[in-house]
């Protein structure tokens, strides 16, 4: 299978890595991978006490925290920036077939 590639700046063939999960178990929901991507690709989302996704603007009592969430994959570049950034390394990331 062939997979979206491009060129370094040296001319040297790259395979770009796009994210494609975050893992809501391991993230801490820091915003460091947020302030690092300048795409838009990640946004803070509220969970309840049973991992459940809650409307903010509802009920704060509900929730329990905060994780990070995909909100606009196609905006990702694959430079992986976010992942250099997070302590919890909770990204995962595959290439795009061509």
């Amino acid at each position: 299978m062939s997979y979206v590639t491009g060129l370094t700046l040296g001319h040297e063939p790259w395979t770009p890595q796009f994210l494609r999960e975050i893992s809501w178990a391991t993230c801490l929901g820091c915003g460091r991978c947020f302030k690092a991507c300048g795409r838009g690709v990640m946004s803070l989302i509220a969970l309840n006490d049973e991992g459940e996704v809650v409307d903010e603007d509802e009920d704060d009592d509900e929730i329990e925290r905060k994780v990070m969430s995909i909100v606009k994959a196609e905006n990702c570049i694959g430079c992986q920036a976010c992942d250099r950034v997070c302590p919890k390394q909770c990204h995962s990331y595959a290439p795009e077939p061509a």
